[in-house]
Formats: structure tokens, sequence, C-alpha cells
């Protein structure tokens, strides 16, 4: 018998292999990623505030309270009184502004005002600096 090789031709299979083999580098970056994740501290989402202790003395001053209405036809009454221009109300705002302390803002808009005409009054108020302004009888615009 006769055992000579047989030379066979060159295949791409007996070429050397010039791709790098990447499961090993993913495999130290996953365990990387592992020790990162669990290396981070637990972020709280919460505000640590100091708060005052006991009870404060109750006010024997009542704070002052102003109404602004706004009726179905756009009309805007301050205490009851209507104001016919936006600047006599930007006026009358910066007044209360002015004051030592500013008195609290009751806004109750009727349910069929126009939007524009509320969030306009809104806009004097932050304009002039009023601070102490809420909406009053929101719950009307609940059904």
């Amino acid at each position: 018998m006769n055992h000579r090789k047989k030379r066979r031709s060159a295949t791409p299979m007996d070429e050397p292999v010039a791709d790098i083999n990447t499961t090993p580098l993913i495999d130290v970056m996953l365990v990387l990623l592992i020790m990162l994740i669990i290396t981070i501290p637990v972020q709280l989402h919460s505000v640590n505030l100091n708060m005052p202790t006991g009870n404060p003395p109750p006010s024997d001053v009542k704070p002052e309270v102003l109404r602004i209405d706004i009726d179905a036809e756009g009309h805007v009454l301050w205490n009851g009184e209507i104001v016919a221009q936006r600047e006599d109300l930007e006026r009358r705002m910066s007044e209360q502004v002015a004051r030592p302390v500013q008195p609290e803002v009751h806004l109750r808009p009727d349910r069929k005002a126009r939007y524009d005409i509320v969030a306009g009054v809104l806009a004097s108020a932050q304009r002039t600096g009023l601070t102490k302004i809420g909406v009053v009888g929101s719950e009307q615009f609940a059904q």
C-alpha cells in the first residue's frame, strides 16, 4: 500500500484567521458593568429639610383678602367694583405689592368666563409681582 499523503490544494480554511475573538472581551465588559452597577450608591428621590420643631403661636392678625371676580360677560371685578381697563387693574395690583404685607388675592372666575381674560388677569398679577394668589371655586369646573 502506498501511504503517501496527498497534497491538498490551498483552501480558505487553511489560511490564518485575522478576526479577533470578541467573546472574552464581551465577558469582561459584562463583569465590569455588573461591578459598576453594584458599587453605585443608591440615589434617593427625597430632599432633606431641617423643619422647625414645636408649634408656632397662632397669628392674631387675619390676612387681608382681595377678591377678583370674573363674570360670564368678561367683566373683572375688584372687591365687587368693576375694573374697566387692564391698566387700572395693574395699577391696583402694584399698589398691593408695594404694601409691607401683601394681601391674599382670591381669583374667582365664572364657569362661562373666557379663558383669555382669566389668563390675562393672572399674567398681570405675575407682571406686577403679586405672589399670594389663588383660584377659588375651581370645583365648578370639575363637572
